[in-house]
């Protein structure tokens, strides 16, 4: 059994195969090539804009792929959603994809924008979006540097962010969000139904979900004396419940937990007062729920 996985090519493609490596599976790229090997001898790669994963993957070019939610709403095929991956190229947040015009015109909403032009990659949902309003707009499709049309090339655009940051540095001002997206792995109908490539395709998703739960986290050891650990219990937060085991001196017990990273700085002086010794902070990689 042969799985054959698109990765995205293009701004997702690092953030992805840094994913994949925390999660356990390192790919191979060349430059020059559009395939990629990886340690698992089941798995193939091939790297492919996120714009078609889409298409190769429901026409079974590909039995599953990584793409965003956006390009599959665009592209309008069937397929399966196996799982989302909320993460970005920049951060480990959801993306939108927004209406913006510019800065200092008197544009206030989309009902504003009636007969106006639209320039965007993402056109049909821009479509489906006005039309949802019953509001007439001429939607262009742009093959880039979509921020720098308005007002010159078109009345507005759409167009994804993470952080707003582009468009402010090109005096465009939000004033909706057409849809929030999120990277997804998707499958193809007929893998999904073969039961080796299904298990495959699911036990990488708990991996790869795995190493995101890990991010911003971090794992805490520590001992502490049983007449102390209801004072300790009282300071530690916990993803559930924190593990709690016995030592070879029955008076004592090692106590085991996740936290957020951010929440270390103030946790381990409390847990100290609290009379806990032993405390060791240690990274994570994944966090299987």
């Amino acid at each position: 059994m042969k799985l054959r996985l698109g990765v995205p090519k293009g701004s997702l493609q690092e953030s992805t195969l840094q994913l994949f490596a925390t999660a356990g599976l390192k790919v191979y790229t060349n430059g020059r090539s559009y395939s990629a090997t990886t340690d698992d001898p089941e798995i193939e790669c091939m790297l492919i804009r996120a714009q078609e994963m889409a298409r190769y993957v429901e026409h079974g070019a590909l039995d599953a792929g990584l793409t965003g939610l956006d390009w599959v709403k665009e592209s309008g095929l069937e397929v399966i959603a196996v799982t989302d991956l909320i993460y970005a190229k920049q951060s480990r947040g959801k993306v939108r994809w927004v209406l913006a015009v510019p800065e200092d015109s008197a544009y206030k909403r989309a009902e504003d924008l009636k007969g106006r032009i639209i320039a965007t990659e993402l056109v049909n949902v821009t479509k489906d979006y006005f039309a949802a309003k019953a509001v007439p707009v001429q939607v262009e499709f742009s093959w880039g540097a979509t921020e720098v049309k308005p007002p010159v090339l078109a009345d507005a655009i759409v167009e994804v962010t993470e952080t707003g940051s582009s468009l402010r540095a090109n005096r465009l001002r939000i004033i909706d969000t057409v849809l929030e997206s999120n990277t997804q792995i998707i499958a193809n109908k007929k893998a999904w139904k073969e039961s080796s490539k299904r298990q495959k395709i699911e036990n990488l998703a708990l991996m790869l979900r795995g190493a995101i739960d890990a991010q911003g986290r971090v794992g805490l050891m520590l001992n502490v004396r049983k007449a102390d650990l209801e004072q300790v219990i009282a300071v530690l937060p916990a993803l559930n419940s924190p593990t709690i085991a016995t030592l070879s001196d029955p008076e004592w017990v090692a106590v085991n937990t996740i936290i957020d990273e951010a929440l270390a700085w103030k946790l381990i002086p409390k847990l100290k007062a609290a009379n806990a010794t032993g405390i060791v902070e240690y990274p994570l990689n994944k966090v299987v729920l």
